[in-house]
């Protein structure tokens, strides 16, 4: 791409700056609510078994139309979409935190996440247009990479501190000034990509976006209602239903949001499906780290964020010095497996936490284990997705990479929070609590122990050879 050549030193690293803020932000807004969720649901009257679609209204609109986003991003060009995300992106902040009922702060969120749809492909996009073909490159993807578990973490921080000092709707209106600096700047940063003509699949992003909807609201319900209820058995169902017409209708169209045979490229489906495990582990982890350290330890909103910092510390290092270093020497596959490895034996460790328990023995080491792992198995397997796609179908790559990480954390958290709620039960004490927390956590383990397996057997595992360019870093292994 001709702009990731031409373009000027300042101006490049601007552009990324913007693009590392998207996906700051757009990770962020999945995060942020956590610390908030006490207050939210004492004053808006969720229930527990309802309070987790504050998070899954955002994950079900990112994840379903991130597909769409990724295609508007090749038909109309990144940068256009880019900024239209922002503005909807700020709109939906607005909406959420100006709810005063359970039905519009779910309407809110399910705006900011089509926002974030919007976002997310088309900023790789602007990535690979900025520093395509450059010994920049893995730096770049260092940079995007650390910026979504930073996100993830630091939003923990920012909910504590602006619930503990402001109020909840705060952690939606944070975004606003933050979205009007970003369309501010991103005419003269980012450059100007030709769209390319076609038309969009609506059918294919409704039965896509629905599919989903159904599938997690069936798991989310079924604790409540039970399994075999009709309830749950016709929402599973129509999800599957409709996922299942997704795929027909995307093998049968002449212009899908989806092209098949994107997954015959070597390495893209395995590296697509190693991110939503990771999504699946990861969400649900601090999702519940967040419950056990202010429901069971008593943490305020500003005491619980802060204690998740050292994570984000531990990411960035490791995103940006460690990863980068461990994959030139030892590939993509072998830094994934690693990498669910830390995060299984990091959420195994968390599994063992105590209703009497403390911060620095209980949380913060498996923490830490469990940070390091998601920054050792985060880059190279988002590098591995962008990379080995065309030229052309890079915002369809984009959507597609984002799209597995938003439904994994979307279905991990709906079945991992099953779990816990027939663990607890009907118990409120801190002893009920920390079992069906405890048992959240042996699930996150699960699932991404069976990441590492899966690696194992579809990565391939070429190990590079200690000559190995910095532009080859984000394909290792392709």
């Amino acid at each position: 791409m001709s702009q990731s050549t031409n373009a000027p030193a300042k101006r490049r690293w601007l552009g990324l700056a913007l693009i590392a803020a998207a996906q700051f932000v757009v990770i962020m807004d999945t995060s942020i609510i956590g610390v908030a969720l006490p207050d939210m649901q004492a004053e808006l009257g969720f229930t527990p078994e309802s309070l987790s679609w504050v998070f899954n209204a955002y994950v079900i609109a990112f994840g379903g139309l991130l597909l769409l986003g990724g295609r508007l991003s090749d038909l109309l060009g990144a940068r256009k979409v880019f900024i239209a995300g922002w503005i909807v992106l700020a709109l939906g902040s607005v909406l959420a935190g100006a709810a005063s009922t359970v039905g519009v702060e779910i309407a809110g969120r399910a705006v900011q996440g089509a926002g974030a749809a919007l976002i997310a492909p088309a900023a790789l996009s602007l990535l690979m247009a900025l520093f395509g073909g450059t010994a920049d490159l893995p730096k770049a993807f260092a940079v995007y990479g650390a910026a979504a578990p930073i996100g993830g973490t630091a939003g923990v921080f920012l909910g504590g501190v602006l619930t503990e000092y402001a109020s909840w709707p705060w952690v939606f209106y944070i975004t606003v000034p933050i979205a009007v600096a970003v369309i501010a700047l991103a005419p003269g940063a980012l450059p100007r990509i030709a769209g390319q003509r076609g038309t969009v699949d609506i059918l294919g992003a409704v039965t896509g976006t629905a599919g989903l909807a159904a599938l997690v609201y069936g798991i989310v319900r079924a604790p409540e209602v039970g399994w075999a209820s009709a309830e749950t058995l016709i929402a599973l169902g129509a999800g599957i239903v409709l996922l299942a017409l997704f795929f027909v209708v995307q093998a049968k169209s002449r212009q899908p949001l989806l092209r098949l045979g994107i997954f015959r490229t070597p390495q893209l489906g395995a590296a697509n499906l190693a991110q939503l495990l990771l999504g699946a582990a990861w969400v649900p982890m601090w999702f519940f780290l967040n419950l056990y350290l202010q429901q069971v330890l008593g943490a305020g909103s500003f005491a619980a964020g802060a204690a998740l910092l050292p994570m984000t510390a531990l990411i960035v290092l490791a995103m940006t010095t460690v990863a980068p270093r461990l994959l030139a020497r030892f590939g993509a596959k072998s830094l994934i497996v690693a990498g669910f490895a830390f995060l299984a034996a990091g959420l195994v460790w968390l599994g063992f936490v105590r209703p009497d328990g403390n911060y620095v023995v209980d949380v913060l080491p498996a923490s830490l284990v469990a940070a390091f792992g998601m920054a050792l198995a985060f880059v190279p397997s988002l590098g591995t997705a962008i990379g080995v796609a065309r030229a052309e179908e890079t915002g369809v790559a984009s959507g597609l990479v984002n799209t597995s990480y938003q439904i994994g954390s979307a279905v991990g958290l709906a079945a991992v929070t099953a779990l816990s709620s027939v663990v607890i039960g009907s118990g409120t004490g801190a002893e009920s609590l920390t079992s069906g927390y405890s048992a959240a956590f042996i699930g996150a383990a699960v699932v991404a122990a069976v990441g590492g397996l899966i690696a194992v057997v579809t990565l391939r595992g070429a190990r590079p050879s200690a000559s190995v360019s910095e532009a080859e870093l984000a394909t290792v292994d392709a």
